[in-house]
């Protein structure tokens, strides 16, 4: 009997689940998806798309992310450089036209990069507001997939009862003598049954 993670393995080797997203799953939760999804159902179309939707979301973040810490980085080294220029400009008079026109400079960079950073910052929380409405309507669409199923059941008891019934009452007509009668119900039961 296959492991909770060999079984995730198996989910990224096939269908490219990553483990983070099958994590959630039990053993057998995990057992039964990769059974569904082996059958080739629309379920499977849908979960190879959310997968590679989660796959470029994820790549983005990390683009993200990776752009945000060093812009963050680039802004800190800009302050830094700031404040040293502020405390140069106490002590060389000399050169207070030049270090003006840089503290200006700087100014600027530092109100572009908080732009970009606050930018980032924006694009990230829809990014992860994108990702869990993706993982809400993935549930969802779970959830109707089993009742749909439950009904399917339900009614295909039902239909092979009513069959059933049906031809319980056609044979005990058919011990009458009347042969019109007959006929008919066998017309009759001819098309019920199709």
């Amino acid at each position: 009997m296959a492991s909770k993670s060999e079984l995730q393995s198996q989910l990224k080797a096939l269908h490219n689940i990553n483990k983070n997203i099958s994590d959630s799953l039990s053993r057998d939760e995990c057992a039964d998806l990769i059974e569904q999804l082996s059958l080739g159902t629309s379920l499977n179309k849908l979960v190879e798309a959310y997968a590679e939707k989660n796959a470029a979301l994820g790549k983005n973040n990390a683009t993200i992310g990776g752009d945000r810490s060093r812009a963050k980085k680039k802004l800190e080294t800009l302050q830094a450089e700031y404040a040293a220029l502020e405390a140069s400009i106490d002590t060389l008079e000399s050169t207070n036209q030049a270090l003006t026109s840089r503290k200006q400079q700087l100014e600027t960079d530092r109100l572009i990069l908080s732009a970009e950073v606050e930018r980032i910052t924006v694009e990230n929380t829809t990014l992860e507001t994108q990702v869990t409405n993706l993982n809400l309507f993935a549930g969802k669409l779970t959830d109707v997939n089993d009742e749909l199923k439950k009904e399917n059941k339900t009614l295909k008891n039902l239909i092979d009862a009513i069959r059933l019934q049906l031809a319980r009452d056609v044979k005990n007509l058919l011990r009458y003598e009347d042969s019109e009668i007959r006929k008919a119900l066998v017309k009759v039961f001819k098309s019920t049954l199709g």
